[in-house]
């Protein structure tokens, strides 16, 4: 697989970032929605950054992402997982 070098501009506020602890993933048939949010105990999490993107741009970032955590992983060694909330019969 190539790998080809992309060059993006970044303006200063978006360079700054945004941090999020909770990201809620929404699709219909033509997008994703990833909603990234910050969340503080006793409060409702607060929507920092939403990005809408076509499922195959959703695939290739999910790929991306898969390998970077991997590159990550054998750098610094494996990353627990928090646990996860329990489930409810929807």
């Amino acid at each position: 697989m190539s790998t080809r070098e992309i060059k993006l501009e970044v303006d200063k506020e978006v360079a700054r970032g945004r941090y999020a602890n909770v990201a809620v993933i929404a699709h219909t048939k033509d997008e994703f929605i990833m909603d990234f949010a910050l969340a503080y105990p006793g409060q409702a999490p607060l929507v920092g950054s939403r990005v809408i993107t076509s499922p195959q741009h959703a695939k290739a970032f999910l790929r991306s992402l898969e390998d970077n955590v991997r590159k990550y992983e054998a750098r610094f060694g494996a990353i627990g997982e928090p646990p996860r909330p329990p489930q409810g019969d929807n």
